[in-house]
């Protein structure tokens, strides 16, 4: 009876985790992030993050869709793109850094991975990299169980990057696989 207990207290906790993605600036620039979901889902508001500092931003259960930043000062235009699919296919989630938009985007997305694991990782430091999405049909996509993503933004990124982390095509993150 307490077993029962125990594991249906932990299947409602993780049934409960909320969808977090927490920006990381890297460097001393204030960006604006721009949230952009796939039709049907719901909209997110865009944030600021600080030069230095963080924002944690609670996304919709089941969410797909995309965000990319503005720099302080700099036009609105479309940069180097984290993507995510929250709870896709077999539940997991499923995130990729994209440069399909604007491989030229040196400031604004730079990493993400999950935030307790901090592995597997797409994305990287500089770019061009052989870590993120160029062609619609490279195979980049990454995966987690986890719900709390991290994303570093900015010049001065971390220096996270495994070799022979499992990736998946594009569509797993789009919401577009189909078994």
């Amino acid at each position: 009876m307490q077993f029962s207990i125990i594991t249906a207290a932990i299947f409602s906790a993780l049934a409960a985790a909320e969808n977090i993605v927490t920006f990381e600036s890297k460097d001393s620039t204030s960006r604006q992030i721009v949230f952009t979901p796939t039709d049907g889902y719901e909209a997110v508001e865009s944030v600021t993050v600080s030069g230095g500092g963080s924002v944690d931003v609670t996304i919709p259960k089941g969410w797909i869709g995309n965000w990319f930043s503005i720099s302080e000062g700099a036009s609105n235009t479309n940069g180097m793109l984290g993507e995510v699919a929250f709870q896709g296919w077999n539940g997991l989630t499923y995130f990729d850094v994209s440069a399909i938009v604007n491989s030229t985007d040196f400031d604004g997305v730079k990493e993400m991975w999950p935030a307790s694991a901090q592995a597997p990782t797409s994305g990287c430091k500089t770019f061009p990299c052989d870590n993120a999405y160029y062609l619609p049909d490279d195979i980049q996509t990454k995966t987690t169980s986890e719900t709390h993503l991290v994303c570093t933004l900015g010049s001065n990124g971390s220096y996270k990057r495994f070799v022979d982390e499992d990736v998946f095509p594009h569509d797993y993150v789009t919401g577009k696989h189909r078994i």
